[in-house]
């Protein structure tokens, strides 16, 4: 069993983070950088570029790179959402045979599980490569709204990638985990989460140690992406 590491996979941009000597740690990259740009590139033959170098060929090389298709994921096509989405990527997409999305990557037609999958075997790799060991298992972060098919889609994902995922975690109940962490509070708390493609809003009640979601409502729409 190899050590378990927690990941935000964002729809602008991913990172890990591990314990270690019981303080978190945020791993870096052999360039020093700390998050991981959510883009693929295809580079032919099942071969893809990821993250930062992919995100300068946003522009050059729009029909073989995609982004923000976390926004895609465990979406219809027919949604009202994807339809949104096709007026403003620059990539194309199209209807799978179960009515979902699929995108193309190059030549190749994804979804956006296996898109996904793409950035975890990168960010798995950054992070074997930084720790000197084995990694296996992870806790992932989702947006607070994301439904069951979100959901299954991010697990799809990280089973794909080579990792089992111990558990989702709503990305605001994350923060407020952090904010919490070996303090004595007891108190109501509103977390703002904005991210790249999406803005949460949790309304958490915080005592003893105990964490209770009161309510919870985003937008999908209203990220760095759309600014």
């Amino acid at each position: 069993m190899g050590r378990i590491i927690g990941i935000d996979l964002g729809t602008t941009n991913t990172a890990v983070d591990v314990i270690q000597d019981g303080r978190p740690r945020v791993i870096e990259d052999d360039r020093g950088y700390k998050v991981l740009p959510s883009v693929v590139s295809a580079r032919g033959e099942g071969r893809f570029i990821v993250g930062q170098a992919a995100h300068n060929l946003i522009l050059t090389s729009p029909d073989r790179t995609v982004y923000a298709t976390k926004r895609l994921m465990g979406r219809r096509f027919d949604s009202p959402e994807v339809q949104r989405a096709m007026q403003r990527l620059q990539y194309q997409l199209s209807e799978a045979p179960d009515g979902g999305v699929l995108v193309k990557l190059g030549e190749e037609w994804m979804t956006p599980a296996e898109v996904a999958a793409v950035v975890l075997q990168v960010a798995r790799s950054i992070t074997e490569k930084a720790l000197g060991e084995t990694v296996d298992e992870a806790v992932i972060t989702v947006p607070a709204h994301f439904n069951n098919a979100q959901r299954q889609q991010t697990l799809e994902a990280a089973q794909l990638a080579g990792l089992r995922c111990d558990r989702l975690l709503n990305e605001p109940t994350a923060a407020a985990l952090a904010y919490g962490h070996r303090k004595n509070i007891d108190r109501t708390l509103v977390i703002f989460d904005l991210g790249g493609g999406t803005f949460d809003v949790t309304v958490l009640k915080l005592a003893n140690g105990v964490y209770d979601v009161l309510a919870t409502n985003g937008d999908t729409w209203l990220g760095g992406e759309d600014f």
